[in-house]
């Protein structure tokens, strides 16, 4: 394995690129500050643009580390910043990334975020080599389901009330899905 951390990645449609501290307003414009958007995530929406402008500090110090991959999602026509995608710190070790993405709303429904994930698992396993990425949603999250199903990962269990919503408190049952290397690598990616 070969630690690389955040490089930007082009798709098609997209760039993924390092998190700047100057990204907080139309972070916060786009989606950081939208209930519909952090419904599921681990985090409430931002209240105000001094929190998300302090995240994005902290996020832009992060991604000069070599084991830390962590993208803003460009939409390219326009230079419009419309989400987040990492695939976390990923451990010399374990070799093994924990996938975690949001994407605003006025985006949804684009195929935007299977082509940011497509992009960042072709990179993670073919340039930096890492054994396996895993991820987890909501089993209510259905659109972030399919989104790791499009892209190879594969159902491993559910863990039954396995997260607390920060959004409701309510206690919501978590899916939990994984890609290995040999299952990228036998055509089990988009």
């Amino acid at each position: 394995m070969e630690q690389k951390g955040t490089q930007v990645l082009e798709t098609r449609r997209l760039m993924l690129r390092p998190w700047r501290e100057s990204d907080a307003e139309m972070a916060f414009a786009n989606w950081m500050a939208d209930p519909a958007v952090t419904r599921f995530l681990t985090w409430t929406p931002h209240g105000d643009i001094g929190l998300t402008r302090a995240r994005l500090r902290q996020r832009e110090e992060e991604c000069k580390r070599p084991n830390v991959y962590h993208w803003a999602i460009v939409w390219k026509d326009g230079d419009i910043l419309i989400g987040d995608i990492e695939a976390g710190t990923i451990d010399e070790y374990q070799q093994t990334g924990n996938l975690g993405y949001c994407l605003s709303k006025a985006w949804w429904g684009r195929g935007i975020m299977t082509e940011a994930l497509t992009e960042v698992l072709r990179y993670c396993f073919e340039e930096v080599g890492v054994e396996r990425i895993d991820g987890s949603h909501a089993a209510e999250n259905i659109g972030s389901g399919r989104v790791m199903e499009k892209c190879g990962l594969r159902y491993e269990g559910t863990r039954r009330k396995g997260f607390r919503l920060p959004s409701n408190g309510q206690w919501v049952d978590i899916v939990c899905r994984g890609i290995l290397r040999e299952d990228y690598f036998q055509g089990e990616n988009p």
